[in-house]
């Protein structure tokens, strides 16, 4: 078979390829030892070690820090539509191993899937497509046939609004791609109806990666009294208040997620059991403290405190702040579900954060269960940023 044509080739340092070998798929500018050929940017290029043996083929993008992210490690293979046609294919009939996709799914996720840049959610009917790199955005015809052909949407919406697209020297895009989507559509969830904004809110419309966690809180609110910290559109309290919970208690700060939260409270009947606390997380539970409030179930799913390891101090002091808190409220024998989605925060650094957390709040816990994202957010072995998300239920023991 002869070997795919690309316009041009990327050489590494001499030492700078063990992360090619071991699984990665980026390679980045401070990497690179010298390029040869026609290498534009947003083409397609072949990488190769010092010595000129071939490592993979991905896009290059000069103006971003990550110059190369790669696609295969085929000599033979392109690429191309073909090959994101097939990578499509292969990320749904992967997810139909652990669920049915049903209303709501992650169908694609970027190097979780071996399709840099790449990221796909359905809600009903209608995809909702994130384009956030330059070789990506040059394939979008590609992606949107295969899309069309594999799932067969009503309509297929683009939310390319990231503030990485930035990075890649590249603004934001939104519109409809093909076919006709609503503002909003309903889902059901695991028996949970949620309103989805398909074409404004944050991210794509819900945070689907907790599906797991969810089902965890449900399966431990039967009668208790839960708050949902960060509560967003209101996701974790209502599949508490579905698991039995006798009352739950919201905090968010952002007008629209409180907005969103009601719609969906109303919309499942739980309108006159899920009170919602409008303001800043920090200082609300401060003051829930000091009127003396008691939960037997605390959610704490706060947002990225750090996007970058130059952050991170500051993001364990925000952490351990917010989970003392958290677990001050909680009641003697409760529990406590926490989170966190920042990538440079590890799993091991969670868990301390966490035990710093407890000592200080001089509360004794238990660790019940460590979990992370849904499987329809697969974690890359060979890519460790695709392991983002943390999750530790913990047991109060005093």
């Amino acid at each position: 078979m002869p070997t795919p044509e690309t316009s041009g080739s990327v050489f590494l340092k001499a030492g700078r390829d063990r992360r090619v070998h071991a699984g990665h798929l980026w390679i980045y500018r401070g990497e690179i030892g010298r390029t040869s050929g026609d290498c534009a940017p947003g083409s397609v290029v072949s990488v190769l070690d010092p010595r000129g043996r071939f490592l993979g083929r991905g896009h290059f993008n000069p103006a971003s820090l990550i110059t190369v992210r790669l696609f295969t490690r085929r000599r033979d293979e392109a690429v191309d539509a073909g090959l994101v046609r097939r990578r499509i294919a292969a990320a749904i009939a992967y997810r139909r191993n652990f669920y049915e996709t049903g209303d709501a799914c992650r169908l694609v996720f970027s190097e979780g899937d071996w399709l840099p840049g790449l990221v796909v959610d359905r809600y009903g009917g209608c995809l909702v497509v994130q384009i956030g790199t330059l070789g990506m955005d040059r394939m979008r015809e590609a992606v949107v046939g295969a899309l069309q052909d594999a799932v067969h949407p009503r309509g297929i919406y683009e939310r390319s609004d990231l503030p990485t697209r930035a990075h890649e020297g590249l603004p934001p895009v939104t519109g409809l791609l093909a076919g006709k989507c609503p503002t909003r559509v309903t889902v059901t969830i695991d028996g949970v109806q949620l309103v989805v904004p398909l074409k404004e809110g944050q991210k794509t419309g819900l945070y689907l990666d907790h599906r797991d966690t969810r089902r965890l809180v449900r399966s431990q609110a039967d009668g208790r009294r839960v708050l949902d910290v960060f509560c967003n559109a209101g996701a974790f309290a209502l599949h508490a208040l579905r698991g039995g919970a006798r009352e739950a208690i919201g905090i968010e700060s952002a007008p629209e997620a409180l907005a969103a939260a009601r719609r969906n409270a109303d919309l499942n009947g739980y309108g006159d059991r899920l009170r919602l606390i409008d303001g800043n997380a920090f200082e609300r539970l401060r003051e829930l403290e000091k009127a003396g409030e008691r939960f037997d179930l605390v959610v704490l799913d706060p947002p990225a405190f750090t996007k970058s390891v130059k952050s991170v101090a500051g993001a364990r002091r925000g952490y351990k702040e917010i989970n003392l808190r958290a677990l001050r409220l909680a009641s003697p024998g409760g529990l406590v579900m926490t989170a966190s989605c920042s990538y440079h925060l590890g799993p091991e650094e969670f868990l301390e954060v966490v035990r710093e957390a407890a000592a200080d709040a001089g509360r004794p816990v238990t660790l019940v269960a460590v979990g992370g994202q849904a499987p329809d957010h697969p974690v890359n072995l060979g890519v460790p940023e695709t392991r983002y998300l943390k999750t530790a239920l913990l047991a109060v023991r005093d």
